[in-house]
């Protein structure tokens, strides 16, 4: 089965990679590694925008979490054809638009954590961080960036 078989085979679909919406590009080789900029959720749904948990739920913030992940693949099968040439995902950068006493960042990002290795089993596996921000581009969520290995 190919990496965007699982992708379906799990209910998602993988969207078109977005096109960058500032001065930087979505994505950087160096070498076998792939530098994804951030990404955020769809900006057409109003459960992915305000700050976690006052104006979202940390259910929704998880959502959010797994639909940024769908968008970076994007923007990896952009750069190098297909999925399955990533031989690992390296590591998870995690933001969450929170209310100063939210403490719940990790459970946001498990969402993107939790269907990377699904996806990609032990491949999947990563270090992460995941913290709280005072705000996000546009009011998000989240966000989230990554770095990813390929062959």
């Amino acid at each position: 089965m190919t990496i965007e078989e699982k992708i379906a085979a799990l209910g998602y679909d993988l969207p078109e990679a977005p096109a960058p919406a500032g001065s930087y590009v979505n994505c950087v080789r160096s070498g076998n590694l792939l530098f994804l900029a951030g990404g955020i959720p769809p900006l057409d749904d109003d459960q992915y925008i305000g700050k976690v948990p006052t104006d979202t739920s940390v259910e929704s913030a998880q959502e959010a979490a797994r639909l940024i992940t769908l968008n970076r693949l994007a923007v990896v099968k952009n750069e190098i054809g297909h999925l399955d040439e990533i031989t690992r995902i390296v590591n998870v950068g995690g933001f969450v638009n929170s209310e100063p006493d939210f403490y719940q960042h990790p459970a946001v990002i498990n969402g993107c954590s939790d269907l990377l290795v699904e996806i990609f089993g032990d491949k999947g596996i990563h270090s992460r961080t995941a913290m709280g921000a005072a705000a996000l581009p546009l009011n998000v969520s989240v966000e989230i960036n990554m770095i990813v290995e390929v062959q």
